[in-house]
């Protein structure tokens, strides 16, 4: 690893701001320094890029204008301002810490990185950031920007990907953070890893900070930063009931102990629980929608007949699985009661009201194409 003088550390501040000061991102949480803002963008801006990000930012902050708002909203209303987003726990942990913010704090903000850690929700680099932006604190944001630009300019070889490698970057960045603009140094950061010095195609030739870069130097940018593959997601296989009836579709709102808590969809189904006697009887498609059949007569009393919804499996992706749903549908002549039925009948035209996930708006893509109709523009 090289080491820095501190005649090369001015240097580099006095680059890298001047760079940022010319070239930075003009960002809707960049007027100001509001540590609310700074939190909201932070926590959106996880596992989802910046583009994506502007337009929920802006909807977020209309509807929830305060912390307040936030800590007062319902939780439909919360969900559907994040619908899309994914990652739906951020949401949930917004409200969560902007509760513990009225309550516990009166309204007032923590000012450092070590207090703003007891919000729920806040880890080490959304604490840094929103201490350094807000409040001027002298502490290094060490997320995947400032590891990737770090372990370039200085060759350091730590796998990111352990736990106690944020411990080492936080130490080795923290005499580097500029004093006097610590929060303009981290965007700073942010900005250059987003621009010369991305995970793919980097342009170190043109970088501002070239000059500091020792992996362009001996031609090993690409090696840096060492980080071991995480585990592919786990596949996992569903099958999505599409019933409908006079009364609309019907949908189950996902429970506490799901993923997707709160949201809406249509019926999920694992087909791994449809198939315990798999061992002495192989199961088929038509096995499965048989039992789906005798179980709903039998739990629910509806009585469904499925058949499939033509075209491949929807696939979804979450950190640690990887959903793909097998669509298959019923029609039913009348609205059966749902005594026994966990979930609503919701008209067509009703259904994106709801707080929906990714994976039932592409339920409901691919349901509408195969019927090539507006299928959730009626009842």
């Amino acid at each position: 690893m090289e080491k820095w003088s501190a005649a090369t550390i001015r240097d580099f501040r006095q680059t890298l701001l001047d760079w940022y000061d010319r070239e930075g991102r003009d960002l809707p949480w960049r007027h100001g320094r509001n540590p609310y803002h700074t939190w909201v963008s932070e926590v959106m801006l996880q596992q989802t890029q910046v583009n994506t990000v502007i337009p929920y930012y802006e909807n977020f902050l209309a509807t929830f204008p305060t912390v307040a708002d936030l800590a007062a909203a319902d939780e439909a209303t919360l969900l559907k301002a994040w619908q899309g987003l994914g990652y739906y726990s951020r949401a949930r942990n917004l409200q969560r810490a902007a509760q513990q913010l009225m309550t516990d704090y009166h309204g007032k903000w923590p000012e450092t990185a070590a207090e703003l850690e007891d919000l729920v929700g806040i880890g080490p680099y959304t604490a840094s950031a929103i201490a350094s932006i807000a409040f001027d604190q002298v502490i290094p944001a060490v997320d995947g920007n400032a590891f990737r630009v770090f372990a370039r300019l200085l060759l350091i070889d730590a796998d990111i990907a352990k736990p106690k490698t944020r411990q080492l970057f936080t130490q080795i960045i923290q005499p580097i953070v500029d004093p006097q603009r610590p929060g303009a140094f981290n965007q700073a950061i942010m900005d250059l890893g987003s621009s010369y010095m991305t995970a793919k195609n980097p342009d170190p030739e043109h970088s501002p900070v070239r000059a500091f870069d020792a992996s362009y130097r001996t031609g090993r940018v690409l090696d840096f930063p060492v980080k071991t593959k995480a585990p592919r997601p786990k596949p996992m296989a569903y099958y999505g009931l599409i019933v409908h009836s006079p009364a609309g579709y019907l949908l189950a709102q996902r429970g506490a102990n799901e993923m997707l808590t709160g949201y809406w969809s249509f019926p999920l189904v694992q087909q791994a629980s449809l198939r315990q006697d798999e061992a002495t009887q192989p199961a088929t498609l038509q096995t499965d929608i048989a039992e789906l059949e005798r179980r709903w007569q039998r739990d629910y009393q509806i009585p469904v007949t499925l058949t499939t919804v033509g075209g491949q499996p929807v696939s979804q992706t979450y950190t640690h699985q990887r959903w793909h749903v097998k669509l298959l549908q019923a029609d039913l002549p009348r609205a059966v009661a749902l005594d026994f039925f966990p979930g609503k009948w919701v008209p067509g035209s009703e259904i994106a009201a709801l707080p929906l996930p990714k994976v039932q708006e592409k339920m409901m893509a691919r349901y509408a194409k195969q019927q090539d109709s507006t299928a959730f523009g009626k009842n």
